[in-house]
Protein backbone atom coordinates (compact mmCIF):
# COMPACT_ATOMS: atom_id res chain seq x y z
CA UNK A 1 0.00 0.00 0.00
CA UNK A 2 1.27 3.49 -0.82
CA UNK A 3 2.88 5.37 2.04
CA UNK A 4 0.98 8.49 1.07
CA UNK A 5 -2.71 7.85 0.43
CA UNK A 6 -4.03 10.12 -2.33
CA UNK A 7 -7.60 10.56 -3.57
CA UNK A 8 -8.32 8.60 -6.73
CA UNK A 9 -8.31 11.29 -9.46
CA UNK A 10 -10.76 9.20 -11.50
CA UNK A 11 -13.30 9.33 -8.66
CA UNK A 12 -12.42 12.61 -6.97
CA UNK A 13 -11.33 15.05 -9.72
CA UNK A 14 -8.34 17.26 -9.01
CA UNK A 15 -10.56 20.35 -9.01
CA UNK A 16 -12.68 19.02 -6.13
CA UNK A 17 -12.25 18.23 -2.46
CA UNK A 18 -10.12 19.72 0.28
CA UNK A 19 -7.16 21.75 -1.04
CA UNK A 20 -4.00 20.43 0.60
CA UNK A 21 -0.55 20.53 -0.97
CA UNK A 22 -0.39 17.86 -3.68
CA UNK A 23 -3.68 16.46 -2.34
CA UNK A 24 -1.61 14.86 0.41
CA UNK A 25 -3.53 13.99 3.58
CA UNK A 26 -3.83 16.45 6.43
CA UNK A 27 -1.36 15.65 9.15
CA UNK A 28 -4.15 15.01 11.66
CA UNK A 29 -5.71 12.47 9.27
CA UNK A 30 -2.62 10.27 9.03
CA UNK A 31 -3.30 7.14 11.05
CA UNK A 32 -1.16 7.22 14.23
CA UNK A 33 -0.45 3.51 13.93
CA UNK A 34 0.92 4.02 10.44
CA UNK A 35 4.49 4.70 9.42
CA UNK A 36 5.81 8.03 10.77
CA UNK A 37 5.38 10.94 8.38
CA UNK A 38 8.61 11.51 6.43
CA UNK A 39 7.82 15.08 5.32
CA UNK A 40 5.47 17.57 6.90
CA UNK A 41 4.58 20.47 4.61
CA UNK A 42 3.18 23.64 6.14
CA UNK A 43 2.44 27.20 5.09
CA UNK A 44 3.73 30.43 6.57
CA UNK A 45 1.40 33.19 5.30
CA UNK A 46 3.64 36.07 6.36
CA UNK A 47 5.10 38.99 4.40
CA UNK A 48 5.94 41.45 7.16
CA UNK A 49 9.62 41.20 6.24
CA UNK A 50 9.44 42.45 2.65
CA UNK A 51 11.37 45.48 1.40
CA UNK A 52 9.44 46.03 -1.86
CA UNK A 53 6.12 44.55 -3.01
CA UNK A 54 3.94 42.93 -0.31
CA UNK A 55 1.46 40.12 -0.91
CA UNK A 56 3.41 36.90 -0.43
CA UNK A 57 1.25 36.16 2.60
CA UNK A 58 -1.15 34.71 0.02
CA UNK A 59 1.55 32.46 -1.43
CA UNK A 60 0.81 29.26 0.51
CA UNK A 61 -2.84 29.33 -0.51
CA UNK A 62 -2.05 29.91 -4.20
CA UNK A 63 0.67 27.26 -4.28
CA UNK A 64 -1.60 24.66 -2.69
CA UNK A 65 -4.24 25.42 -5.31
CA UNK A 66 -1.69 25.10 -8.12
CA UNK A 67 -0.41 21.82 -6.66
CA UNK A 68 -3.68 19.95 -7.25
CA UNK A 69 -2.40 18.78 -10.62
CA UNK A 70 0.89 17.41 -9.25
CA UNK A 71 1.37 13.74 -10.01
CA UNK A 72 3.28 11.21 -7.97
CA UNK A 73 5.80 9.54 -10.30
CA UNK A 74 9.05 11.37 -11.02
CA UNK A 75 10.16 10.26 -14.47
CA UNK A 76 13.78 11.49 -14.37
CA UNK A 77 14.48 9.95 -10.95
CA UNK A 78 12.38 6.86 -11.77
CA UNK A 79 10.68 6.98 -8.38
CA UNK A 80 7.08 7.01 -7.14
CA UNK A 81 7.46 9.69 -4.49
CA UNK A 82 4.24 8.74 -2.70
CA UNK A 83 5.26 5.08 -2.56
CA UNK A 84 8.62 5.84 -0.98
CA UNK A 85 7.62 8.69 1.34
CA UNK A 86 4.81 9.43 3.77
CA UNK A 87 3.78 13.04 3.12
CA UNK A 88 1.28 15.25 4.94
CA UNK A 89 0.06 18.85 5.01
CA UNK A 90 -0.02 20.45 8.45
CA UNK A 91 -1.89 23.60 7.45
CA UNK A 92 -0.48 27.02 8.27
CA UNK A 93 1.74 28.12 11.13
CA UNK A 94 0.39 30.80 13.48
CA UNK A 95 1.80 34.23 12.68
CA UNK A 96 1.74 37.72 14.16
CA UNK A 97 1.38 40.09 11.19
CA UNK A 98 2.86 43.15 12.92
CA UNK A 99 5.92 41.54 14.53
CA UNK A 100 8.62 39.82 12.48
CA UNK A 101 10.68 38.32 15.30
CA UNK A 102 7.65 37.14 17.26
CA UNK A 103 6.33 35.51 14.09
CA UNK A 104 9.62 33.69 13.44
CA UNK A 105 9.67 32.41 17.02
CA UNK A 106 6.04 31.29 16.70
CA UNK A 107 6.71 29.49 13.42
CA UNK A 108 9.82 27.75 14.77
CA UNK A 109 7.88 26.54 17.83
CA UNK A 110 4.98 25.34 15.66
CA UNK A 111 7.32 23.48 13.30
CA UNK A 112 9.21 21.86 16.18
CA UNK A 113 6.03 20.02 17.23
CA UNK A 114 5.03 18.71 13.80
CA UNK A 115 5.13 14.98 13.13
CA UNK A 116 7.82 13.27 15.19
CA UNK A 117 11.56 13.75 15.61
CA UNK A 118 12.21 11.97 12.30
CA UNK A 119 9.78 14.03 10.20
CA UNK A 120 11.38 16.53 7.84
CA UNK A 121 9.97 20.01 7.52
CA UNK A 122 9.07 21.93 4.38
CA UNK A 123 7.84 25.52 4.76
CA UNK A 124 5.87 27.33 2.04
CA UNK A 125 6.19 31.12 2.27
CA UNK A 126 5.55 33.91 2.65
CA UNK A 127 8.65 36.03 2.32
CA UNK A 128 12.21 34.77 2.76
CA UNK A 129 12.40 35.83 6.41
CA UNK A 130 10.49 32.64 7.24
CA UNK A 131 13.49 30.53 6.19
CA UNK A 132 15.15 31.49 9.48
CA UNK A 133 12.33 29.85 11.46
CA UNK A 134 12.29 26.60 9.48
CA UNK A 135 16.09 26.44 9.52
CA UNK A 136 16.04 26.79 13.30
CA UNK A 137 13.49 23.98 13.68
CA UNK A 138 15.36 21.77 11.18
CA UNK A 139 18.69 22.40 12.89
CA UNK A 140 17.22 21.25 16.21
CA UNK A 141 15.53 18.24 14.63
CA UNK A 142 18.82 17.26 12.95
CA UNK A 143 20.54 16.95 16.31
CA UNK A 144 22.12 20.42 16.29
CA UNK A 145 25.21 19.48 14.25
CA UNK A 146 28.29 21.18 15.69
CA UNK A 147 29.14 23.13 12.55
CA UNK A 148 25.57 23.79 11.43
CA UNK A 149 23.64 22.55 8.42
CA UNK A 150 24.89 22.53 4.85
CA UNK A 151 22.65 24.76 2.73
CA UNK A 152 21.81 24.93 -0.97
CA UNK A 153 20.35 28.34 -1.68
CA UNK A 154 18.61 29.32 -4.93
CA UNK A 155 18.09 33.07 -5.11
CA UNK A 156 18.79 36.24 -7.09
CA UNK A 157 19.86 37.84 -3.80
CA UNK A 158 22.26 36.78 -1.05
CA UNK A 159 19.91 37.73 1.82
CA UNK A 160 22.88 38.44 4.09
CA UNK A 161 22.27 42.15 4.73
CA UNK A 162 22.81 43.06 8.37
CA UNK A 163 19.72 45.25 8.72
CA UNK A 164 17.26 47.31 6.67
CA UNK A 165 15.68 50.38 8.29
CA UNK A 166 16.86 49.01 11.61
CA UNK A 167 15.18 45.60 11.14
CA UNK A 168 17.55 42.64 11.49
CA UNK A 169 15.11 39.81 10.67
CA UNK A 170 13.61 40.92 7.33
CA UNK A 171 13.74 38.89 4.12
CA UNK A 172 17.08 40.58 3.40
CA UNK A 173 18.79 38.98 6.41
CA UNK A 174 17.70 35.38 7.19
CA UNK A 175 21.00 33.72 6.31
CA UNK A 176 23.15 36.25 8.12
CA UNK A 177 21.13 35.63 11.28
CA UNK A 178 21.19 31.85 10.78
CA UNK A 179 24.96 31.87 10.25
CA UNK A 180 25.51 34.05 13.32
CA UNK A 181 23.33 31.76 15.45
CA UNK A 182 25.05 28.58 14.24
CA UNK A 183 22.22 26.98 12.26
CA UNK A 184 24.24 27.15 9.01
CA UNK A 185 27.83 26.23 8.27
CA UNK A 186 28.71 29.07 5.86
CA UNK A 187 31.65 27.10 4.45
CA UNK A 188 29.13 24.50 3.30
CA UNK A 189 26.59 26.94 1.90
CA UNK A 190 26.15 27.26 -1.85
CA UNK A 191 24.17 30.20 -3.27
CA UNK A 192 23.05 29.63 -6.85
CA UNK A 193 21.71 32.18 -9.32
CA UNK A 194 22.83 35.39 -7.60
CA UNK A 195 22.97 38.41 -9.91
CA UNK A 196 23.05 42.16 -10.00
CA UNK A 197 22.66 44.98 -10.02
CA UNK A 198 23.41 45.49 -6.32
CA UNK A 199 23.15 48.48 -4.02
CA UNK A 200 26.89 48.31 -3.43
CA UNK A 201 29.87 46.01 -3.98
CA UNK A 202 29.94 45.60 -0.21
CA UNK A 203 26.69 43.61 -0.45
CA UNK A 204 28.89 40.61 -1.31
CA UNK A 205 31.33 41.06 1.57
CA UNK A 206 29.63 39.13 4.39
CA UNK A 207 28.94 36.03 2.27
CA UNK A 208 32.42 35.93 0.78
CA UNK A 209 34.20 36.61 4.06
CA UNK A 210 32.12 33.90 5.78
CA UNK A 211 33.06 31.32 3.15
CA UNK A 212 29.72 31.05 1.32
CA UNK A 213 30.32 29.67 -2.18
CA UNK A 214 28.67 31.71 -4.91
CA UNK A 215 27.48 30.49 -8.27
CA UNK A 216 26.52 33.70 -10.00
CA UNK A 217 23.86 33.53 -12.68
CA UNK A 218 26.43 34.40 -15.37
CA UNK A 219 28.67 31.55 -14.16
CA UNK A 220 26.03 29.15 -15.48
CA UNK A 221 26.05 30.75 -18.93
CA UNK A 222 29.71 31.46 -19.63
CA UNK A 223 31.72 29.20 -21.91
CA UNK A 224 32.67 26.10 -19.94
CA UNK A 225 29.92 26.81 -17.38
CA UNK A 226 32.27 27.27 -14.39
CA UNK A 227 29.20 27.42 -12.17
CA UNK A 228 28.38 23.78 -12.92
CA UNK A 229 31.91 22.75 -11.95
CA UNK A 230 31.51 24.65 -8.68
CA UNK A 231 28.27 22.81 -7.95
CA UNK A 232 29.96 19.44 -8.57
CA UNK A 233 32.84 20.40 -6.30
CA UNK A 234 30.37 21.35 -3.59
CA UNK A 235 28.58 18.02 -3.93
CA UNK A 236 31.87 16.21 -3.36
CA UNK A 237 32.31 17.92 0.00
CA UNK A 238 28.96 17.33 1.71
CA UNK A 239 28.79 13.51 1.55
CA UNK A 240 25.73 12.39 3.57
CA UNK A 241 25.71 15.40 5.88
CA UNK A 242 22.28 16.99 6.51
CA UNK A 243 21.44 19.52 3.80
CA UNK A 244 18.75 22.19 3.77
CA UNK A 245 17.44 23.55 0.44
CA UNK A 246 15.94 27.04 0.28
CA UNK A 247 14.41 28.26 -2.97
CA UNK A 248 13.42 31.87 -3.63
CA UNK A 249 11.20 31.92 -6.72
CA UNK A 250 12.80 35.17 -7.84
CA UNK A 251 15.88 33.19 -8.93
CA UNK A 252 13.75 32.40 -11.98
CA UNK A 253 13.38 35.02 -14.67
CA UNK A 254 10.16 37.09 -14.49
CA UNK A 255 9.24 35.62 -17.88
CA UNK A 256 8.75 32.30 -16.04
CA UNK A 257 7.89 33.61 -12.55
CA UNK A 258 6.34 37.09 -12.73
CA UNK A 259 4.55 36.67 -9.42
CA UNK A 260 7.20 37.78 -6.95
CA UNK A 261 7.92 40.88 -4.91
CA UNK A 262 11.55 41.51 -5.90
CA UNK A 263 11.83 40.43 -9.56
CA UNK A 264 15.30 40.24 -11.08
CA UNK A 265 15.79 40.21 -14.85
CA UNK A 266 18.03 37.58 -16.45
CA UNK A 267 17.17 34.72 -14.09
CA UNK A 268 16.85 30.99 -14.61
CA UNK A 269 14.37 29.51 -17.02
CA UNK A 270 12.02 27.02 -15.38
CA UNK A 271 13.72 24.09 -17.13
CA UNK A 272 17.12 25.27 -15.88
CA UNK A 273 15.83 25.40 -12.32
CA UNK A 274 14.59 21.82 -12.57
CA UNK A 275 17.85 20.60 -14.11
CA UNK A 276 19.95 22.26 -11.43
CA UNK A 277 17.85 20.80 -8.62
CA UNK A 278 18.15 17.32 -10.12
CA UNK A 279 21.93 17.57 -9.89
CA UNK A 280 21.54 17.14 -6.13
CA UNK A 281 20.14 13.62 -6.28
CA UNK A 282 21.72 11.58 -3.51
CA UNK A 283 22.15 14.39 -0.98
CA UNK A 284 20.65 14.00 2.47
CA UNK A 285 17.91 16.62 2.27
CA UNK A 286 16.57 17.19 5.78
CA UNK A 287 14.44 20.30 5.27
CA UNK A 288 13.51 23.04 2.86
CA UNK A 289 11.43 26.03 1.94
CA UNK A 290 9.96 27.75 -1.12
CA UNK A 291 9.31 31.47 -0.74
CA UNK A 292 8.39 34.82 -2.32
CA UNK A 293 5.42 33.85 -4.50
CA UNK A 294 3.14 36.90 -4.87
CA UNK A 295 -0.16 35.78 -6.43
CA UNK A 296 -1.43 39.28 -7.24
CA UNK A 297 1.44 39.68 -9.73
CA UNK A 298 0.76 36.22 -11.18
CA UNK A 299 -2.49 36.55 -13.14
CA UNK A 300 -2.01 33.37 -15.17
CA UNK A 301 -0.86 31.30 -12.18
CA UNK A 302 2.43 30.22 -13.79
CA UNK A 303 4.53 31.28 -10.80
CA UNK A 304 2.44 29.27 -8.34
CA UNK A 305 2.50 26.28 -10.69
CA UNK A 306 6.28 26.46 -10.98
CA UNK A 307 6.56 26.82 -7.20
CA UNK A 308 4.45 23.72 -6.59
CA UNK A 309 6.65 21.70 -8.93
CA UNK A 310 9.84 23.02 -7.33
CA UNK A 311 8.58 21.81 -3.94
CA UNK A 312 7.85 18.40 -5.45
CA UNK A 313 11.35 18.35 -7.00
CA UNK A 314 13.03 19.05 -3.66
CA UNK A 315 11.06 16.38 -1.81
CA UNK A 316 11.66 13.97 -4.71
CA UNK A 317 15.40 14.28 -4.06
CA UNK A 318 14.83 12.55 -0.73
CA UNK A 319 12.66 9.86 -2.35
CA UNK A 320 15.34 9.29 -4.99
CA UNK A 321 18.09 9.07 -2.36
CA UNK A 322 16.13 6.49 -0.37
CA UNK A 323 15.56 4.39 -3.48
CA UNK A 324 19.23 4.29 -4.53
Amino acid sequence: MAKTILPDPRRSPRFSGLCTFGRYPRLEDVAPEGRPVDWVIYGVPFDGGVTYRPGTRFGPRAIRDASQYLKRFHVEHNVDVCEVLSLADAGDAPILPFDIRATLDSVADFAADLGDEHSRLFAIGGDHSIAYANLRATYTRSGEPAHGLAVIHFDSHLDTVDSVWGERYSHASPFRRAIEEGFIDPKRMLSIGVKGPLNSSSDLDFARQSGVQLVMRDDLRRIGAPGLSRIKDFLATINKDPVYITFDIDVCDPAFAPGTGTPSIGGLASVEALELLRMFRGVNVVGGDLVEVLPDMDPSGITSMLAAHIIFEIIALDAAARSL
